[in-house]
């Protein structure tokens, strides 16, 4: 990819077009992923239970077009809200970007695959249970950082 083409390192994220902001999404997944908050603290703890709407093979939203239909709670990202939202993965591109950071090396836009961020273990293939599936979600609480 030439210079020109790597539009993230370039573009700041409030001018990214739809397509740029779009293809930042590394699919990972991790968003989807239900978070309890600590009533101590107010940390928030993550689980292992997705989405209803996460593929969670892929790491992709099984009808992102339709998804506030389905789950009106979940959160649409945009360039004028990414900066206030501190739950996004540590490893999260919009997260990256908007602070200024480097895409890691496993994300696709970088490398070329839409499998390193699977083979990294960066995303939510092989340790999540779908909403459907788990029951309460206090008995999901992981000790993993996302």
């Amino acid at each position: 990819m030439g210079s020109l083409s790597r539009f993230w390192e370039t573009t700041p994220i409030e001018q990214l077009d739809r397509g740029q902001w779009e293809a930042l999404c590394d699919g990972c997944g991790k968003c989807c992923i239900h978070k309890l908050e600590d009533e101590d603290t107010g940390e928030l703890v993550p689980t292992n239970v997705a989405c209803r709407l996460l593929d969670r093979r892929s790491g992709q939203c099984s009808d992102y077009r339709h998804r506030h239909a389905y789950v009106p709670e979940c959160v649409r990202l945009t360039t004028g809200n990414v900066h206030g939202i501190d739950w996004l993965p540590s490893t999260c591109a919009y997260r990256l970007r908007a602070a200024g950071e480097a895409l890691p090396e496993w994300h696709y836009l970088v490398c070329g695959d839409r499998e390193a961020v699977h083979r990294a273990k960066q995303s939510v293939r092989g340790w999540t249970v779908s909403e459907d599936e788990a029951g309460e979600l206090e008995y999901h609480v992981v000790e993993r950082e996302l």
